[in-house]
Parts: structure tokens; C-alpha cells; sequence
């Protein structure tokens, strides 16, 4: 097998219809984690709206996220009801997963993404370009002079962490436990989680946010730009309203470095190690590049076509959560109040129904309606951030090491939520 191959393995129609079979979340094969496309494609055509072992509910067609979506008034994000048993009452755990922007409902929600918003405006993202050339620039000298390196360690996965870290204000001699810290927390988010899983999380938290105490604290006396600085945003809350409260506001900044590191890191590295699957995606991509170089807005149309369709194909995200506060219907079947859905991203962004040749990477494509950044008032606060950091760095990368190969197999995360690759060695030819 190519290396190229074994990057997502085939996966033969009766091994799908075998896992669609006994889909189970909290209990899912090596093999389904290496390719889940050819699963989801079952269930979409023959049970979108699946029952699953648990009680709760996967949908897996384009418009019935879409649905569960747009009705925030039926569908809650708050998820005190599901993570107290699986996190235990009082953990730090379940303390940081019900306290964040994405897992809660308005008033809290409406306050808190306000308040990010004013520090990611379209001026204030536009102003952290000039810094973020100069960050992957240094990433690629460093691999130039070592002629290769780790896809997601020397490159990927170090670019959100800088930016984060610069939103938040937090000291560069600061930043070296920010990924541990976030893998670990994020990581409790599985449909299974061990009990190492619980402890490093849950000692990730109580370890993030006693930092957080004393940058606050530090913050407070010596406050930064609040047109750029999230926090000094956040400790000030509204101009003549209300506040966050000590909790929220810690618990707020954990999630902004969680929402803005993994997913981002799955970005890049997903991107650069699926041009390696598509060869010819690659040579036209590089051709677009070159041909628009002294184009900036042209270039910038290339790279955004392309970033949204990396997002489609692979999402850094496949699954979300949504608990039904009252009985309703999603794609012709009842849910009872309370049921727990499970939205699967991932397959949604496949969707024969509302994507031409879903299963086919098409860096040129067009009304690119991915829901990679969620959809309706929950849609991701960061992402025009996002798409700024994968179009720099993915042009970038791939202006300075066009003839770039993988070394050996990547090695993927091991996760259902979120896909993405722990390692992936390569030469910078």
C-alpha cells in the first residue's frame, strides 16, 4: 500500500453496511475512524434519522442539520442535562462544558459572543495578517533548514496556539502547556471517555484556569487594546451592562483557546495531508497560485475557495450536540422532549443532495454551503479567523515546498469528534 493510500483506506460496501449496522459512538472500530465517509453513506440513505444504543439520535442528511440548526428555540445547546452524568456533578469538567459560548443558550451565549465579536471585527482580523506572515514564515525557515519535519507538530498545530495566545494577551514564555491543556479538555468531549481521559481533563481545567486567575488579576491593573485583546474585552463586559462573572469568565477564555486551536489545526494539517491523496488537485491548486500571484485578490479567491472545500471534505469537526426542549419531527420522524441529537457534520458535508460529487475533493468548487463552522446563532464566532489562518498558511506552505512528500503513514488522532492527525513526517523537497 502507498502512503498515499493509507492515508484514508478504502472501505468496502458489506464492511460499511456492517458498522452502520451496530453504530455505536461510545464503541466504534480502528477502521471507522481511518474512513467513516462510507458508513454515514448508509446511514443517510437508509436511516438519516437513526435511533442509537444510548436513547439519543444521529442525523446524517445536509437539511435536517440545517433544520435542527435554524430552531434554536426547540433545539438547546445547554448541555447541564447530558454532562452531569458523564462528567460528574462539580467536576471541573462539567463546570467548563456548561459555563461556554458553544454549549449554552441565550441570554449567556448572546452576551458572551458580543463580546468576542467586537475583538474579531473585519478590521481587527485584517490587522493580524501582517503578524501571521511573519509567523509561518518562520515556521517554513525552520523547516527549510531541517528539509522536512511533522506536518501537524512543526506547522499546523503551532500557528492557533501563537494566534490564540496573542488575542488573549498570554506572555510568549507563557504558551508551551496551551495544546496539552486543550487536547485534554476537548478530548472528554469523545462519546467515550476513560477515566485517564476524565482525570487529565479534568486536572487540564483546574491547571488552565488557575493560570487564567492571575492573568486576569494582571489584566485588570494593566489593561490591553480592547479593539484587539479579547480578554481586556471580556473583564470589561458591555459599555453600561452587565458583566461576566468570574466563572464565565475563565471558563469563556479556556473555550476561546479550545474553539480556536484544534479545529484549526485540524484545517491545515487535513489540508496538506489530503493534497497528498489528490495529486491532481494539487498540480491545479499550485497553478492557480502561481497564475494569481500577482493578484492579491485573486489569490485570495483561490485560496478561499479552497480552504471552504478542505472544510467540506474533511471537517475539523464531525459531530455536534443539540437536546430537543419540546416533541417534534426532523426528516419525517417524531423525537420525544428531551431526546439527544446527535449532528453528524461530517456526513452532512458529503451529502449527495446538496453537494455535486460529494466524495470528490474539488478545490475550485463553488457555492461551497459547508457546515464545517455550524450554522445559525451558534455559527462559529472565529470564522473569519479560521479561514484567514488556512489561507495563509496552506499558500504559503505550499509556495515554499511545492514537490513536499509524506515520509511515512500519518498517524490520526483517534477521535470521532474531532478529525485530525496526531503526526504526519514529511520531506520538504
Amino acid at each position: 500500500m502507498t502512503l498515499a493510500a493509507a492515508i484514508t483506506p478504502a472501505m468496502t460496501p458489506p464492511r460499511a453496511r456492517e458498522i452502520a449496522a451496530e453504530l455505536d459512538l461510545r464503541d466504534l472500530p480502528q477502521d471507522f475512524y481511518a474512513n467513516p465517509y462510507p458508513v454515514y453513506a448508509v446511514l443517510r440513505e437508509r436511516e438519516p434519522v437513526r435511533r442509537m444504543p444510548d436513547g439519543s439520535w444521529l442525523l446524517t442528511r445536509y437539511a435536517d442539520l440545517v433544520q435542527v440548526y435554524r430552531d434554536a428555540h426547540t433545539f438547546s445547546s445547554d448541555k447541564k442535562v447530558e454532562f452531569t452524568p458523564k462528567y460528574g456533578p462539580g467536576s471541573p469538567l462539567l463546570q467548563h462544558h456548561t459555563t461556554s459560548l458553544v454549549f449554552n443558550d441565550p441570554p449567556l451565549h448572546t452576551r458572551v459572543r458580543k463580546l468576542i465579536m467586537g475583538a474579531l471585527t473585519r478590521r481587527a482580523i485584517a490587522d493580524m495578517e501582517p503578524g501571521l506572515v511573519t509567523l509561518v514564515d518562520g515556521l517554513l525557515d525552520r523547516i527549510e533548514a531541517a528539509g522536512g519535519g511533522d506536518l501537524i507538530e512543526d506547522f499546523a498545530a503551532a500557528i492557533p496556539v501563537e494566534i490564540i495566545g496573542n488575542l488573549l494577551g498570554v506572555p510568549h514564555a507563557d504558551r508551551g502547556p496551551l495544546r496539552g491543556w486543550s487536547l485534554a479538555i476537548l478530548g472528554a468531549l469523545e462519546p467515550r471517555l476513560t477515566p485517564e481521559q476524565q482525570e487529565l481533563g479534568n486536572r487540564s481545567v483546574v491547571e488552565f484556569t488557575a493560570y487564567l486567575t492571575e492573568l486576569v488579576a494582571d489584566r485588570r491593573q494593566h489593561p490591553g487594546d480592547p479593539e484587539h485583546d479579547v480578554l481586556t474585552r471580556l473583564i470589561r463586559g458591555e459599555a453600561g451592562g452587565e458583566q461576566l462573572t468570574g466563572a464565565e469568565l475563565l471558563q469563556n477564555c479556556v473555550f476561546i483557546l479550545n474553539a480556536g486551536h484544534e479545529t484549526t489545526t485540524n484545517l491545515i494539517g487535513n489540508a496538506l495531508v489530503c493534497l497528498q491523496e489528490w495529486p491532481l488537485e494539487l498540480a491545479a491548486l499550485l497553478a492557480r497560485i502561481e497564475e494569481s500571484r500577482h493578484d492579491r485578490a485573486a489569490q485570495e479567491n483561490v485560496m478561499a475557495a479552497a480552504v471552504d472545500e478542505f472544510l467540506r471534505f474533511e471537517s475539523s469537526n464531525q459531530l455536534g450536540n443539540r437536546r430537543a426542549v419540546a416533541a417534534c419531527e426532523v426528516g419525517g420522524v417524531p423525537l420525544d422532549a428531551g431526546a439527544l441529537v446527535t449532528l453528524c457534520i461530517g456526513a452532512a458535508n458529503r451529502d449527495p443532495a446538496q453537494f455535486r460529487e460529494p466524495d470528490r475533493l474539488d478545490l475550485a468548487r463553488q457555492d461551497n454551503r459547508h457546515l464545517a463552522f455550524g450554522f445559525g446563532i451558534h455559527q462559529c464566532a472565529g470564522l473569519s479567523l479560521a479561514r484567514l489562518e488556512g489561507r495563509i498558511a496552506i499558500a504559503r506552505f505550499l509556495r515554499r515546498f511545492p514537490r513536499y512528500r509524506l515520509t511515512q503513514a500519518p498517524q490520526r488522532g483517534g477521535r470521532a469528534r474531532f478529525r485530525g492527525f496526531l503526526h504526519a513526517p514529511f520531506a520538504a523537497q
